[in-house]
């Protein structure tokens, strides 16, 4: 038994009857992005019950389970097993701005050859 009944008969958790942060973390992120155990199931390739039992903390998941369920809501493995408040590494962010430094070059490079062109033909040079 995983608790007990106080005088007053409400039910008293102990420490073992505490979901673990995977547990609720799994259920959090399932209902953030509205979907529904069926379809975060299916699109897992596993039961809808099986998911279930993970976010009550029925079964333990297999590490394969955690890195691909940390990848379909793009979390790090960190944040999903409650080692973290962070759910990203900072590596989108970087890649983000790498990517918008890529673009700036990518516009002052075709700035410089229309502001070239202009000016050849201002002197008449090909």
């Amino acid at each position: 038994m995983r608790g007990s009944y106080s005088e007053a008969g409400k039910y008293m958790h102990d420490e073992s009857s505490k979901r673990t942060k995977f547990a609720e973390n799994l259920g959090n992120l399932r209902r953030e992005k509205g979907l529904s155990q069926r379809q975060v199931a299916g699109e897992l390739g596993i039961s809808q019950a099986l998911l279930s039992h993970y976010e009550t903390d029925a079964r333990e998941p297999r590490l394969e389970f955690v890195i691909r369920v940390s990848e379909y809501y793009s979390v790090t493995t960190d944040y999903i097993l409650g080692r973290t408040t962070e759910r990203d590494d900072g590596t989108k962010i970087l890649s983000a701005k790498i990517n918008t430094v890529v673009d700036s070059i990518e516009e002052i490079r075709t700035t410089e050859a229309k502001m070239l062109d202009k000016l050849r033909g201002l002197l008449d040079i090909k």
